[in-house]
């Protein structure tokens, strides 16, 4: 007999991730927060088929994708038509991870943010995990 209690589940939307990575930007220490300036966070579902060829990943490999100029390279680009730098968060992938894992959606979510934004600022391994472990 099927468990009622989960007929009314959904899986979590496009919005709802958005709603999670903001408030995992907002838990970010403040000094990290400063310095992401006018990053931009965005939430699809998959990546275009465009960045999977040039990634050489499938459309579930991506979990994030930092695009732009990190600051280690900023100025070798004039500003006048620059796009902002942007984060991309794939939902989809994200999903299919916290299926197999036991870690929260919201960690995960918080855990690609980091790693995405610590490209934007050349940070190593070590300090991403150690701006997450600020958060947790």
């Amino acid at each position: 007999m099927a468990d009622h209690r989960l007929s009314g589940l959904a899986a979590p939307s496009l919005n709802d991730i958005e709603e999670l990575a903001a408030a995992a930007f907002d838990a970010l220490p403040e000094a990290f927060r400063a310095l992401c300036g006018d990053v931009v966070i965005r939430v699809a579902d998959f990546p275009p088929e465009e960045v999977q060829k040039d990634m050489k990943a499938g459309p579930f490999d991506l979990l994030g994708l930092f695009q732009g100029i990190g600051l280690a390279h900023d100025g070798a680009v004039p500003e006048t038509g620059r796009m902002p730098n942007m984060v991309f968060l794939y939902r989809r992938a994200i999903l299919d991870y916290w299926a197999e894992h036991e870690e929260t959606l919201g960690s995960i979510v918080t855990h690609v943010l980091v790693h995405e934004i610590g490209h934007h600022f050349g940070l190593s391994d070590e300090d991403m995990y150690a701006i997450e472990d600020q958060v947790a």
